[in-house]
This record gives C-alpha cells, sequence and structure tokens, in this order.
C-alpha cells in the first residue's frame, strides 16, 4: 500500500514501454505481459519469445567477453605486482579485497541471514526428502490411494479409523465398504476413466465411496452440497458424470432441477431409503447388498489397472467469483498434499484428528482424511461445524489435532469463554487462513501448543506450511538454497494482477518486503510439480504463466500476493483483483477484514472497492452481518478504524447485512455485492460524512453522490 511500492512499478512499467532495436522490429512490450498465459504455439508469440531469446544470447556472449577481458587485465597486474612485490602480498592483497568484496555486496547480512535460517531450513530439507523418498517408493511400485489404504488396513485391521457421532468405523470395516462400492460398480459396468459424481454430507461412507471407486480408475467428482439449481447443474454436468450417488437429504435439491437438469442417461443412486422425492433412483443398500467384501476381487479380463499418475477426484473451486470449476486431483497429488500435513506439520499415525469442514473440499477431504487412509491416524468427522461444540467434541473424541480454516478460528473466538476452552487434548491446529491480529488471542486462550499454517491451491502444484510456529507465517523460501522447493514471487499490477515484466519479455523477482503474486514451477514429468489444472482446459491455460525466468519455461500462477521476509518467511497480503487503488494509495481488502473483524467483535465483514462517478480508483466499502440483538456501534466503529487506518484505507461505505451468502467454506461471496454498488436498495448503507462519523444513505444523498455533490 505504500507510495514507493506503487512508484518502483510505475517505473518498472515505463522501462518495459521500450523500442527492441535489437530485434529488427519496432516492438512494444507490455507490462502486463498479455499473451503469457496464452496459446505458445501463436505465431506473434513464437516470433516475441525468439526474438527476446536471441537478445538474450548476443547479450550473454557480451556478458562472458567483459568478463573475460575483466579477468585477464585482473591477471596481467596479479603477475606485474608479485614480479615486483611478491606472490605473499599479492595473495594479503587478494584476502583484503574479497573481504571488502563480500562487506561492500552484503556479505555479512547474507551470513547473519543464513546462521539464522540455517535449522529451519536443514530440519525442512530433511523432512522434504523423506517425503520425496516415500513418494518415489509410491510411483515405482504405482500405487493408487486404495493400494495404499490396503497395507495400513493389514496392520492395524481392528484400529478405530473414522468416528461419526456415535459409529466407530476400523480400518477393515471401511476398506470392506469400500470394496462392495468396487464390485458394484463392476457390476454394473463402469470402466476405467468413468466419472460418477457425490452429492452427500459428511459421514463416513462419502470417504469409502470415492476409495472403492479409485480402487478401479473411476474418478469421484465431488459435489459442493451448498449449490443449488443453475450452479448445482452446472457443476454436474462439466464433470461428465455417468452416475451421480447422493443423500436423501439433496433429493429437493435435485428435483429443483427438473426434467432436463442432468444428462439423459445419468444413472441415479440413492444412499438413504427415507421417504422423499422419487428421480427414478436405484436404492444403494440394494445393490451394496448383492456384493461380498470377503470375496476375491477380480477384474475383467483387459481391464486397465488403477495407477499412481491417475486422477482421483474432482474437487471443486469456491465459485466465488463465477462458476465453479472442477480441478483434477491425481493420486500422486493426493499422496503428496496428505504427505506435507505428515511430515512437515508433524502428524503422526498415533494422532487423532477432528474434522468439521466439508469432505468434498480439499482440506477436510483430503490433508485430513488422508492422515487415516495413507498414515494410519484415526479421523473424527462431523456433519456441521459447530462453534460451541469444536472443543467439547475434541474432548469426547479424545482428539489431539484439529483443522481449520481462519474464519473457524474467528467464529470459535466470539464464543463466550468457558471450562471446554482448555478442557481438551488439542496440541496442535492445523489450516490455513488464520489472521496474525487473532493468532497470539487464539493460542492462548485454546491452550493451543502449535499453529501449522499451510498455504496451498485445489489446482496449484506449489504447498508450502509453516515449519516453526511463526506466527502469521503460511510457509518460507530458503535463503540459502532457494532452488531445493521451486517457488517463488514475482511482480504484479496490483490492481489487475497483470505480470511485470522486465526488457527481456521475463518476470521479474520481488525483494524481500516487497509484495507479488506466488508461483510454482512447472515440471512436466515430475508428479509434485506437474500442474493438471481443471476439466476446462481453457480454464487451466489462464492459470498459467510462460517465460518465466528463461525463455520457454513455465509455472501455475496462483492469483495470490505474498510478501517474503529478510528471513525467507512468506506473509499472506491479498488475492489479486482483491486490492483497489483509492487516494492514490493500494489497499489490501484481507489487511482492512483483519482490523475491522476484530472492531467488531469478530462478525462476518468483507471489503471490497466500489467505483464512484467521478472519482478516480474505487472507494473501499465494508458488508457487515449484524445479529438481530446486536446492532454495530457505527461511532465506536469510525473511532476504532480512525485509530487503526490510514485515511485512504478507511472504508468509506458500510453496508449492513441482515442474512449472509456463504460458500461451504466460510467464505463470503463479495461480486454481487460489488455489483450492487453504495445504492441503498435491500439493505441500510452509510457513507463517511466529513463529520468523521458514519451517515444513512437515503435516496437524496445517494444522488448528491453520484453527482458530486457530496465530497468523499
Amino acid at each position: 500500500m505504500s507510495k514507493e511500492a506503487s512508484n518502483n512499478n510505475k517505473k518498472d512499467a515505463s522501462d518495459l514501454q521500450e523500442v527492441d532495436l535489437e530485434s529488427g522490429e519496432q516492438q512494444r512490450r507490455s507490462k502486463s505481459g498479455k499473451g503469457s498465459s496464452g496459446d505458445p504455439s501463436s505465431t506473434s508469440g513464437a516470433a516475441g519469445r525468439s526474438a527476446a531469446s536471441k537478445v538474450q544470447f548476443r547479450r550473454s556472449l557480451q556478458n562472458w567477453a567483459a568478463m573475460a577481458a575483466l579477468a585477464g587485465i585482473i591477471g596481467a597486474l596479479a603477475v606485474a605486482l608479485a614480479l615486483v612485490l611478491g606472490w605473499l602480498f599479492v595473495l594479503q592483497l587478494a584476502i583484503v579485497a574479497a573481504v571488502a568484496w563480500f562487506v561492500a555486496a552484503g556479505g555479512l547480512r547474507w551470513a547473519y541471514v543464513a546462521i539464522r535460517t540455517a535449522p529451519r531450513d536443514a530440519t525442512a530439507l530433511y523432512l522434504y526428502i523423506r517425503l520425496k523418498l516415500e513418494i518415489r517408493s509410491h510411483a515405482k511400485a504405482d500405487r493408487t490411494v486404495a493400494d495404499i489404504f490396503s497395507l495400513q488396513v493389514k496392520k492395524t485391521p481392528n484400529k478405530v479409523c473414522l468416528l461419526f457421532e456415535d459409529q466407530k468405523w476400523t480400518f477393515k470395516q471401511v476398506e470392506d465398504y469400500s470394496i462392495k462400492v468396487t464390485k458394484m460398480l463392476l457390476a454394473r459396468g463402469f470402466q476405467h476413466g468413468d466419472v460418477v459424481a457425490i452429492l452427500a454430507s459428511n459421514r463416513p461412507e462419502y470417504i469409502a465411496l470415492w476409495l472403492g471407486m479409485c480402487r478401479i480408475g473411476v474418478i469421484a467428482a465431488l459435489i459442493n452440497t451448498n449449490l443449488r439449481k443453475q450452479v448445482l447443474k452446472h457443476s454436474i454436468n462439466i464433470s461428465n458424470a455417468k452416475a451421480l450417488i447422493y443423500s436423501a437429504d439433496f433429493a429437493d435439491a435435485l428435483a429443483d432441477l427438473g426434467d432436463d437438469g442432468l444428462p439423459r442417461g445419468t444413472t441415479l443412486i440413492r444412499m438413504d431409503s427415507i421417504k422423499g422425492p422419487r428421480l427414478g433412483e436405484i436404492e444403494l443398500d440394494s445393490l451394496m447388498a448383492e456384493q461380498d467384501a470377503e470375496a476375491p476381487l477380480t477384474l475383467p479380463e483387459g481391464y486397465k489397472k488403477a495407477g499412481f499418475q491417475d486422477p482421483l477426484v474432482y474437487i471443486y473451486t469456491s465459485g466465488t467469483t463465477g462458476m465453479p470449476k472442477a480441478a483434477i486431483i491425481t493420486h500422486s497429488r493426493f499422496i503428496f498434499m496428505v504427505g506435507g500435513i505428515h511430515w512437515l506439520a508433524g502428524v503422526s499415525s498415533n494422532d487423532r484428528l477432528y474434522v468439521t469442514l466439508p469432505l468434498y473440499h480439499t482440506a477436510g477431504g483430503v490433508t485430513a482424511v488422508g492422515q487415516a487412509l495413507v498414515y494410519g491416524s484415526s479421523v473424527a468427522i462431523r456433519g456441521k461445524f459447530s462453534a460451541s461444540a469444536f472443543f467439547k467434541d475434541c474432548a469426547k473424541y479424545e482428539c489431539t489435532v484439529a483443522q481449520y480454516i481462519g474464519e473457524m478460528c474467528r467464529y470459535l473466538l466470539a464464543v463466550p469463554p468457558g471450562p471446554q476452552d482448555t478442557a481438551h487434548p488439542v496440541r496442535m491446529m492445523y489450516g490455513n487462513g488464520l489472521r496474525p491480529q487473532i493468532w497470539i488471542p487464539f493460542t492462548e486462550r485454546f491452550n493451543i501448543s502449535r499453529i501449522s499454517e499451510f498455504y496451498g491451491a485445489t489446482e496449484g502444484n506449489a504447498n508450502i506450511i509453516n515449519p516453526d510456529n511463526t506466527v502469521g507465517v503460511i510457509g518460507f523460501v530458503s535463503r540459502i538454497f532457494p532452488s531445493v522447493y521451486p517457488i517463488s514471487i514475482i511482480r504484479v499490477d496490483p490492481e489487475t494482477g497483470d505480470v511485470i515484466r522486465d526488457s527481456s519479455g521475463l518476470c521479474i523477482p520481488c525483494k524481500p518486503g516487497e509484495p507479488g503474486v506466488f508461483i510454482g514451477k512447472i515440471i512436466p514429468n515430475d508428479p509434485i510439480r506437474a500442474f493438471l489444472g481443471y476439466v476446462d482446459k481453457s480454464a487451466s491455460e489462464k492459470k498459467v504463466v510462460r517465460d518465466v525466468f528463461k525463455i520457454g519455461d513455465s509455472a501455475f500462477l496462483s492469483g495470490d500476493i505474498l510478501e517474503m521476509d529478510e528471513l525467507g518467511y512468506l506473509y499472506f497480503k491479498d488475492r489479486t483483483g482483491d486490492t483497489f487503488r483509492w487516494k492514490g494509495e493500494n489497499v489490501s481488502t484481507s489487511e482492512v477484514e483483519a482490523v475491522i473483524s476484530n472492531l467488531i467483535s469478530y462478525r462476518d465483514a468483507i471489503v471490497y472497492g466500489v467505483e464512484v462517478p467521478g472519482a478516480e480508483g474505487r472507494a473501499g466499502m465494508v458488508a457487515i452481518h449484524q445479529g438481530k440483538d446486536n446492532p454495530v456501534d457505527l461511532e465506536a466503529f469510525a473511532d476504532g478504524l480512525k485509530a487503526a487506518l490510514p485515511t485512504y484505507a478507511r472504508p468509506i461505505f458500510v453496508r449492513i447485512l441482515s442474512e449472509l451468502d456463504l460458500t461451504g467454506t466460510f467464505k463470503l461471496k463479495k461480486t454481487d455485492l460489488q455489483k450492487e454498488g453504495f445504492e441503498p436498495k435491500k439493505d441500510p448503507v452509510y457513507y463517511l460524512a466529513s463529520s468523521g462519523k458514519y451517515e444513512r444513505i437515503t435516496d437524496e444523498v445517494f444522488e448528491h453522490i453520484n453527482e458530486g455533490k457530496v465530497r468523499l
């Protein structure tokens, strides 16, 4: 949000608007690098890369020639001095020069950073190597998640695998149910590569269903249970599912789709036999009753076995900025994500995890449940998150590890203090999105000794984790050997997210303290570094940036703004596009939201920028959820903002919401709110008047603001 950073970006942009005379063409380079993530085979893109490559090669030759000439001059001077004063003098002079260069080039500072970070980096490197070796072993044996789970079943068949309400499923019981699913699918003619969608709430059968599917290469499309009508129809249809397995509580949602809601020929399989709309479905229980888990499982002749690199499940993006997209999760990526939590966060087979997040989501359905399937931990599942029951359940199920996303921690803090706050065995919590502003209050109140914050997009190829409990950190980049794990932060326009490039057409890495977009280098033949993207290939291409640090390379573009400090620790700043510009300054919505959350006792609030006629940039606006018996004190709110935020970052408008539109992972949907702007149609809207107080926007005031008669 600083002017200095903004000016640097402008300078970089102007530097890139140069005419490339060396390529023989007067070709302007765009600061946004448009086309970098487009069709790599396009004529103009190929010509541009070819020209840039030639320029880069010529410059390299010039640099080497200059270095050779300089080395020759220094060598000649050294020989001359040695003849006159002796070689001992030349050696002493060289040592003094080397020390002087080391200090002048910041070598002492680098040495300080290296000493500070060496224990962290060495420990993480050791654990990362163990993870890589483990994945290589699974790759060599071509194991699927089902294969690995079967190995766990042989070790501890009677150990509790899944807990749900008053149920306890052993590893053997989960295996038996999943084998019945496998046999049922084979009996109905499903083939390797077919897709079966699952629309069901959290329960042990959910996991056993897709585990049975993956054994024969059938892909499970995990449908978000919050979706309805056109969005639900879209999510099922883009998966190309041949069948849909659903629990009875979603029968009404499917009935609302109408006769043409699903593709013709889609088989409907219902998990429960309770009453509800009849949709021409088959009951799962009757299909499963026909199968014998103990009988040998034999594949039809010529059937293709599922493998390590095959797709396992489709997991959908949250859909906060448009229709959900189905991300492809392979067996290899599933194992890598689960292994990262096991090795680097320190979850062991002796731990019992508490999971309240939906099983259709990566956090709950992969990183948590995967600890049981891959490493033999036990997992307690709850149907839906409850702030008041969270730590009571942890005590009931004797959970030692609990999972969170940032908004959940805020909800837990909003619960009145009680004995349940510390009467639990939870030693660690892991997840993503815990805001630095509540990190310490949260851990102190609930007596959590370790937080393992991690970061990684569902569809991405770069996951990072906080290895040492440092407050606010989501991961790190080694300053000693940064190339071991090829991730980086590159400069982008903070408002548009467009990549900023140098005069050679390559991306510019950010320095410590400089925010930029997080990327992960794509290495196609490496299961950890490959980018598989979405089922929709055109959507996948938009997440790839090309010609990153050399011509022809590529990286996954996360869309998230991160910042690195001097020690290599990474901090989340914002989403690209969420940053807006007001009064000549860049404003981070997530930073403002964090401040506001503390001012309104952790209630839901979402910050965004809105256009105001005649004003440059976008004015800040916040939508706050107000309970019936707990109204927002706007006067105290204004005073709190004044004390905590600079003038340009304070929201100009406040919308009071009576209802919330949340995703299944507690994300507020801001797209519709941005479209509504500050017009007071559905909800009360206030503006920050010249008095420093928030005043109600009436129809008359709304017109005056649009006409420029009210100064903001």
